[in-house]
């Protein structure tokens, strides 16, 4: 599983590990909150998206529920190895770091549901950038990192941290975490 905050290289991971003939689950929360904004299209937000929902409680639990779901979609596929952009945790990290209460209900799921390696990207000022689907500042990124760490720390995983270097160098770097190569 791959997270880390906005603008740190997620997407350019992932499309290198698709390149490589790997399945890889793609994050699903801007069409989510397209859909509960009544937005055309993600490029329609002028804000943060996961905090403009007008039901943040509704909206998360969505994105739980598909969470959970693209984590069981799994189990109908023949693929050994599957790569996840963001995972059921990150929703109570999102959550955590933008100071929105929840219960357990958002917690038991991060027990429940795990995964074999949690690979974390750190904030790396010299890519980030912001755009029509990154919305949080540089700050903000840093603050999402660390809630991220804290979370699957708290969920007993042990997180390894992805190197700041090339598409390349990082797509090899995770290959050789999950002895792919």
């Amino acid at each position: 599983m791959i997270t880390g905050g906005p603008s740190t290289g997620k997407t350019s991971v992932i499309k290198a590990l698709e390149d490589r003939g790997y399945f890889c689950m793609h994050e699903f929360v801007r069409h989510l909150t397209a859909t509960e904004n009544g937005a055309d299209t993600v490029e329609d937000f002028t804000t943060n998206p996961i905090l403009s929902v007008k039901d943040p409680m509704a909206f998360n639990t969505k994105l739980l529920e598909g969470r959970i779901a693209q984590y069981e979609s799994v189990n109908e596929t023949d693929k050994k190895i599957v790569f996840f952009d963001r995972g059921i945790p990150d929703v109570h990290a999102y959550m955590s770091c933008f100071d929105q209460q929840f219960d357990e209900g958002f917690k038991r799921p991060g027990f429940d549901f795990r995964y074999d390696h949690i690979l974390l990207m750190p904030p790396w000022l010299e890519i980030y950038i912001t755009d029509t689907e990154r919305f949080e500042t540089y700050a903000e990124s840093e603050r999402i990192f660390a809630a991220l760490e804290r979370t699957y720390q708290n969920f007993g995983y042990e997180i390894t941290l992805i190197p700041k270097a090339s598409v390349t160098e990082r797509t090899d770097f995770i290959l050789d975490v999950v002895n792919c190569k």
